[in-house]
């Protein structure tokens, strides 16, 4: 009898067993088929140019750089583009000639590589956009800094400016050793005058580590300062997520599972689609900075880390504004002006109990942070009434503000910032608040088309999100002064 109860007992903890792997493999399998549940892939999101910069290429200048992008860019007129079916004032395909979104078809071509040499140049600046963007999201304050007297280099991060297929190969040790023939190019260039670089969102990693590799490495050209919009220093974990979706995608072949999402190429500078491998690199490279500054804060050796003035939304879907605090200027040395200036919400707007839950940071801590040895500052409604707003400068060490108007005040319909609106003024003819000047050119910054939900390709969410700064102004004019400082 016992021996009968033991057998019974064994027998329905195996059919137990079996009924949990059953269910978990049940699971994985609907999971993995809605997650290749996607639009047909196109020629931009297959065909994988070989003409890219990757850290093994035999590139030792800019000049050298620019020689093999001229290379990619024949390749992808010849493998990619195609001549359009339809009138051009209907298309919005940036790989069809002549559609509304066609950069080769315009004066300058943003997506490639751009140098601004100035006569006697009193300092160098390298430019580093950010993950599925172009130069062109730096294009305007490159152009400022240029006339300030800094000879400028836009770079082309390898991987973007051509098709999102690129992305899907691309490692950020290729984009760090891109940034290396960047900076070189520039010291060659500026000889002895101070070196710069102003880093966006994944840019803002690459700058991060630059700073870090010229710090172990003092044959590098050593960096005076770095300015960071949007920086990458702490992403989401649906971004960790993003690397077992891509290693399935390539162990089950499905090709579908290897892109987090496809959709229109409809933005003349910048992917629409974003490739899971885009998402792994972006993570690994957070991760190698993170371990890569705690080790040269333990070592002592981040006292040669260059001065950074950072600005972030309080809100932000791409990257995690508290990390930009624990993982990089917690970390820095007091005392020797760094700055992180924070833009709050439109306190005015009204918009409060309408937010999701924890979804707005408590600028407060920082505020009150009582061992913050850098500067704080916080851009903030003079009060809950005014849509004008002020800075709130905190000193290290000290909480109670210095308060100063900036001349600038949030629009009426605006309820914040966001993760990509940081580099682009109100008045860009792409990314701007419009009127549509060029009716030859796509304007996306005014873009709210309206009727019924379900029916567009377009997530409204994605044409509701900000795409221009209403304080690029005063941002532009900040960081104009940071590199003016020695």
């Amino acid at each position: 009898m016992k021996k009968m109860v033991m057998s019974t007992a064994s027998y329905a903890l195996k059919c137990f067993l079996y009924g949990i792997v059953g269910a978990v493999v049940m699971l994985l399998i609907v999971a993995v088929k809605m997650m290749n549940n996607k639009p047909d892939l196109q020629l931009w999101h297959e065909v994988v140019l070989d003409a890219e910069f990757t850290e093994d290429s035999d590139v030792s200048s800019f000049q050298d750089y620019l020689e093999l992008e001229d290379r990619l860019f024949q390749q992808l007129n010849e493998l990619i583009y195609t001549d359009s079916d339809t009138p051009d004032e209907l298309d919005v395909n940036r790989y069809t000639r002549g559609s509304l979104s066609d950069a080769t078809a315009w004066d300058v071509n943003w997506n490639r590589s751009f140098e601004m040499p100035a006569e006697k140049a009193k300092s160098g600046v390298l430019l580093l956009h950010g993950l599925t963007d172009s130069p062109y999201s730096l294009r305007l304050i490159g152009e400022r800094l240029n006339q300030e007297g800094a000879h400028v280099i836009g770079l082309r991060i390898p991987g973007h400016g051509t098709a999102p297929s690129a992305l899907t190969v691309t490692t950020w040790e290729d984009m760090a050793a891109a940034v290396r023939v960047g900076m070189r190019s520039l010291k060659a260039a500026v000889g002895d005058q101070p070196l710069y670089v102003v880093g966006f969102s994944n840019g803002g990693a690459l700058s991060v580590r630059y700073a870090i590799d010229a710090i172990e490495d003092p044959s590098l050209p050593q960096l005076e300062g770095m300015a960071l919009l949007s920086p990458e220093i702490g992403i989401t974990r649906m971004a960790v997520l993003s690397i077992w979706q891509e290693r399935i995608g390539y162990v089950l072949r499905l090709n579908k599972l290897q892109w987090q999402s496809v959709l229109p190429e409809y933005d003349p500078y910048k992917y629409t689609s974003f490739p899971a491998n885009a998402g792994m690199l972006a993570h690994n490279l957070t991760v190698a900075n993170r371990e890569s500054l705690k080790q040269l804060e333990a070592d002592g050796q981040l006292s040669g880390f260059p001065n950074v003035l950072a600005f972030q939304s309080i809100v932000d879907s791409t990257v995690l504004a508290p990390a930009l605090v624990k993982d990089l200027f917690d970390l820095l040395p007091a005392d020797v002006g760094h700055e992180l200036v924070v833009y709050d919400i439109n306190r005015s707007a009204e918009i409060e109990p309408l937010l999701k839950a924890g979804k707005i940071p408590d600028v407060g801590l920082l505020e009150a942070q009582a061992t913050r040895d850098y500067i704080f500052t916080l851009i903030t409604n003079k009060d809950a009434r005014n849509e004008a707003v002020e800075a709130h400068t905190y000193p290290p060490r000290i909480h109670e503000p210095q308060l100063s108007s900036i001349g600038l005040k949030w629009p009426e319909t605006i309820y914040s910032l966001s993760h990509v609106a940081l580099p682009f003024a109100e008045q860009d003819p792409i990314y701007g608040a419009g009127p549509r000047k060029d009716k030859t050119r796509i304007h996306l910054g005014a873009l709210a088309i309206r009727g019924e939900k379900g029916v567009l390709s377009i997530a409204a969410a994605d044409m509701l999100r900000l795409r221009w700064n209403p304080f690029y102004e005063y941002q532009e004019q900040r960081i104009v002064d940071h590199f003016s400082q020695k």
